[in-house]
């Protein structure tokens, strides 16, 4: 008696059932789907193959079969049969083995070979195998979304692999640069304060997708969207990568850490023309992609590597959608960021909508209510929507923030006024009537570009050991070296390089929005000059843990930011402080209420209150290179007499973060601002 049932079209996906396995997947123009079962990652042949009828095992363009005595751990793939016709956007080819577009595992050995999705001939020895996940199978132990607001959240972006691979970590080889080694390191960010880790992307990617000799280290070359990427596993068995993510996922949660993922949805490792046949384009590719007119043997390229899903096909929308539901519903993760997401407002031309669907779906889709989804508001072709992407609940990354607060730090001219519009919300940037200011993400640094450290230490970027030329990366990156490129032995540029690494950490915990910190920027980590580490896996990428010890002065000013940043609720307002119905602002100079908005202004200083909350705060920016005497601002009535110094970053350590508040003079008019210094005081109530 057969054990093959015709199955069902829905779900899309390998679906466990207690008899068997369920198995769907989407082709247009394949006339023919072979299905491939095999025992072992490494096998070169499957154990089977099974034909899938194309009279009844078919229902509209969704192939189907049921296997019975199938068990979740069984590894498969998929083989498509069909013309190869480029100039047509047909590119079957029956001898590659395809991974499952909705896999939830992929298994692979030493044996996995890029290149040879790209050679003539069968590639099933070196290829990724699908494997089948029953998701019933995990004890969550109550565990749920933690659904927490953007007012008082601070994001950490972090790389699984980074965080713990150097030596340094402490924690036991095998663990190193995993899921589980990142647990290990849980207590380290909740004394750091962060309340949400936005990891680098953990969706299967193609770590061989790279110069020669190197690796695709951030992430950015997705393979399958529904996997946790296999290796930041320390378990070998094929579903060891589900579980030890969602073990990640619950002990985050346990302590308050919120678990954001960077999805890549804009583009596949299955870059150009000359790219592999790994999956969707050997399903079909003229759905998945968007191809050139009239010749659709070209990929249109609005990513910036090789190749644009094409995300408001019908198909490929479920595909997304779906997608993002699995990953709160079934693998408890708190929001989202969206890499490229422009790239999704783009129609299967590539011509940008005024009202993309699948933006709107994501919006709009009741399982992803409570979810933070945020806009990576660009793409590598020129479309640039921060301040105008759509929507009521997508929050952006804000790149201008990022630009005008270096830009002040390092002493350009003109930069006054944008730094105030970008302390206050970017209330020019997000005009819309019903905006909460929240939704702009402040960020001075993330993974693509300089690091902190490099930002205050280099004039240029220094990329030559990713090979091709310059290595990429940004060129305009408004840094500033501090008068010596690369390492210096000199006491006065090391202090002036540690002092404006605390002037820019101020400046981004006493903004309005939701501030983000780069992994390591609290202990000054260094890419030496790389600001687009991409490809590399190594110590210019790694989080050395030395660096706790070594920058523990630094470390400790963080933490005392951030516990000041979440004691006020100056900073989880609702409301613009520009706007009435909150907080009010008021902008000072040297002299108060006399602010120099001119080009050759470099300092400004504010005052926030809050009466409702008895909270009153002035700030002190000085990026001139002389001292700057400021008028304090009149205590309020409530006050119990005296301006208290929380900051300076004039200061040696630890007194350039004071805790508990240090009080100035009763009656003192003034306060002398060194050159390139910010200063952060509170009235004591």
């Amino acid at each position: 008696m057969s054990d093959l049932l015709p199955g069902e079209s829905y779900p899309i996906g390998a679906t466990a059932h207690d008899s068997g396995v369920n198995f769907s997947v989407y082709s247009y123009h394949a006339a023919g789907i072979e299905l491939l079962l095999f025992d072992r990652a490494e096998d070169s042949a499957p154990s089977r193959i099974i034909r899938l009828d194309p009279e009844q095992d078919r229902s509209f363009y969704y192939w189907h079969i049921f296997v019975e005595g199938l068990r979740p751990g069984q590894l498969y793939g998929y083989r498509a049969i069909g013309p190869f016709e480029p100039r047509k956007g047909l590119r079957f080819d029956r001898d590659k083995l395809l991974v499952d577009p909705y896999a939830r595992a992929v298994a692979y050995g030493v044996n996995y070979d890029r290149q040879a999705a790209k050679r003539p001939g069968d590639n099933c020895a070196h290829a990724m195998k699908s494997v089948v996940v029953d998701p019933r199978l995990y004890n969550w132990e109550g565990d749920t979304p933690l659904n927490r607001p953007y007012a008082g959240s601070v994001i950490y972006e972090l790389h699984v692999g980074g965080f713990t691979r150097h030596p340094s970590s402490g924690v036991a080889p095998a663990k190193r640069g995993t899921y589980a080694g990142l647990v290990e390191k849980i207590p380290y960010l909740k004394e750091l304060g962060v309340t949400t880790v936005e990891l680098l992307p953990v969706q299967q990617f193609d770590e061989q997708d790279a110069p020669p000799g190197l690796s695709n280290y951030w992430g950015y070359s997705p393979v399958v969207f529904f996997a946790p990427h296999r290796g930041y596993s320390s378990r070998a068995d094929p579903l060891g990568p589900v579980d030890e993510f969602r073990d990640m996922v619950k002990a985050l949660h346990r302590a308050g850490i919120e678990v954001i993922l960077d999805v890549v949805f804009g583009h596949t490792a299955e870059s150009d023309a000359s790219g592999p046949t790994l999956s969707l384009r050997g399903l079909e590719n003229r759905a998945y992609y968007i191809l050139n007119q009239p010749d659709l043997s070209i990929y249109a390229d609005y990513s910036g590597c090789g190749n644009t899903v094409n995300a408001n096909h019908s198909v490929v929308r479920r595909m997304i959608m779906d997608c993002l539901r699995y990953w709160v519903q079934v693998m408890h993760v708190d929001g989202f960021r969206f890499d490229l997401a422009s790239v999704l407002s783009r129609d299967e031309t590539g011509v940008p909508l005024a009202d993309p669907p699948i933006l709107w779906e994501i919006e709009s889709d009741p399982v992803l209510a409570g979810s933070k989804i945020i806009a990576e508001a660009w793409d590598a072709a020129g479309l640039y929507q921060v301040g105008s992407f759509i929507g009521h609940r997508w929050a952006e990354w804000n790149g201008q923030y990022r630009d005008d607060v270096r830009r002040f730090i390092k002493g350009d001219r003109a930069s006054v006024v944008r730094l105030a519009a970008r302390i206050t919300g970017s209330r020019d940037l997000y005009p819309q009537p019903d905006r909460e200011p929240n939704r702009s993400i402040n960020f001075v640094t993330c993974h693509d570009g300089f690091t902190l450290n490099d930002l205050v230490s280099f004039n240029e970027k220094h990329n030559g050991l990713n090979g091709g030329g310059d290595g990429g990366g940004a060129d305009a990156n408004f840094s500033w070296n501090c008068g010596a490129e690369g390492d210096a032995n000199d006491p006065a540029i090391e202090a002036l390089r540690a002092r404006q690494i605390r002037n820019l950490l101020a400046i981004l915990l006493v903004s309005q929005g939701t501030p983000m910190l780069l992994m390591g920027d609290e202990v000054r980590r260094t890419q030496r000059g790389n600001n687009n580490a991409y490809c590399q896996d190594n110590e210019i990428s790694w989080l050395n843990w030395e660096d706790v010890k070594r920058q523990d002065a630094l470390l400790c000013f963080v933490r005392g930011l951030i516990r000041f940043y979440k004691s006020r609720s100056l900073f989880y307002e609702e409301h613009f402080w520009t706007e009435p119905g909150g907080p009010e602002i008021v902008f000072h100079g040297v002299r108060l209420n006399l602010p120099d908005w001119g080009d050759d202004s470099h300092s400004l200083s504010f005052e926030l209150v809050n009466p409702d909350k008895r909270e009153h705060l002035y700030m002190i920016l000085n990026a001139y290179w002389e001292p700057l005497d400021f008028e304090l601002p009149p205590l309020l009535p409530f006050s119990a007499g005296c301006w208290q110094r929380v900051v300076d970053t004039a200061l040696s350590p630890p007194d350039d973060y004071a805790d508990p508040p240090v009080s100035l003079t009763p009656g003192k008019g003034s306060y002398t601002a060194q050159p390139r210094s910010a200063v952060i005081l509170s009235e004591m109530m």
